[in-house]
């Protein structure tokens, strides 16, 4: 596995709406530029993550500079802390949060999702140009 020099990888689920949301909220919010974008199963995704013995989520996936692979609240934990500023006291306070609560909401959420957002039009959120380069395929 590997990432590119200090850069984290968010792999998200390009047919779902909710998950477009989350990309537009990270891009807009990442003022550093830190976080590169990619759908799962996409050819970013199948070049930089090998396959792994248990499944990954269908919904959020997180590469980290360090090679490590990060999935449903640890995954969203380690975005808010790259945002910075107010976004890290958040994640501070889901820190002291029982992470089998966190992730017990978490796969609340991604169960129902494509039940409460509508499916977007295409696998890439519709972005300012200023942001559309840091997507890959």
């Amino acid at each position: 596995m590997g990432a590119d020099q200090g850069l984290t990888r968010l792999f998200y689920d390009g047919g779902c709406g909710l998950c477009h949301a989350a990309v537009r909220f990270v891009a807009r919010h990442d003022v550093k530029g830190h976080i590169r974008f990619a759908p799962l199963g996409g050819e970013t995704f199948l070049r930089l993550i090998p396959a792994v013995g248990s499944p990954l989520p269908d919904s959020l996936v997180v590469l980290t500079p360090e090679s490590r692979l990060l999935v449903r609240s640890e995954a969203v934990i380690h975005l808010l802390i790259c945002l910075g500023g107010s976004w890290g006291l958040w994640a501070a306070l889901l820190k002291v949060v029982p992470r089998s609560l966190c992730d017990g909401l978490y796969d609340l959420v991604a169960k129902v999702r494509r039940h409460l957002f509508r499916p977007p039009a295409g696998v890439c959120p519709v972005l300012p140009t200023r942001l559309r380069d840091r997507f890959d395929p």
